[in-house]
């Protein structure tokens, strides 16, 4: 028989799901690896559970890092980088805008894979995952300086891969 604790995990798992899946992709680079390191993830966090004092959306962003840092990048998986619109929801109406979106998501995507490990991260949990600096800092057991530190050199970085042809603004300033 399972108990309430059991089910409920998975009801918020299964909600949890598809922000854990963006996650993945934003490190791995690939839909394919994405969802190997998602199943990865569950599996883990339904064999192991989550510490009493810990919220599970936290540790399931930090139990996937991790598992992306022990396993994925120590065996370099990343090698191929695949830039398809997934999951749209919506029909594509205009063709030319379509075929301008695709090019502004394989840019942003590409230099978002130029980013350091640390960087992307935690501009993917900003960005992409809308957490706060703190809800960072605690996923990633870092300081909140630390996560506004990285992330601003993330931006900046992003800026300069994006608009090459720009000079670069102070950074004093």
């Amino acid at each position: 028989m399972k108990t309430d604790t059991s089910i409920a995990m998975k009801q918020e798992l299964t909600q949890l799901a598809p922000a854990l899946r963006r996650f993945a992709y934003s490190l791995t680079g690939s839909p394919a690896d994405a969802d190997d390191l998602l199943q990865n993830t569950l599996e883990r966090l339904l064999s192991r559970g989550v510490p009493e004092d810990i919220e599970l959306a936290k540790w399931a962003f930090r139990v996937c890092r991790n598992i992306w840092i022990d396993e994925y990048r120590a065996r370099k998986v990343r090698q191929h980088l695949n830039y398809a619109i997934e999951d749209s929801e919506e029909p594509v109406a205009d063709g030319a805008q379509a075929i301008e979106d695709q090019i502004a998501l394989t840019e942003v995507d590409a230099a978002m894979q130029q980013l350091p490990d640390d960087q992307r991260t935690i501009i993917s949990l900003v960005a992409l995952e809308g957490m706060s600096y703190k809800e960072v800092a605690d996923t990633l057991s870092i300081p909140t300086g630390t996560v506004m530190s990285r992330l601003a050199r993330a931006r900046i970085a992003l800026c300069r891969f994006l608009n090459p042809e720009q000079p670069p603004a102070a950074e004093g300033a």
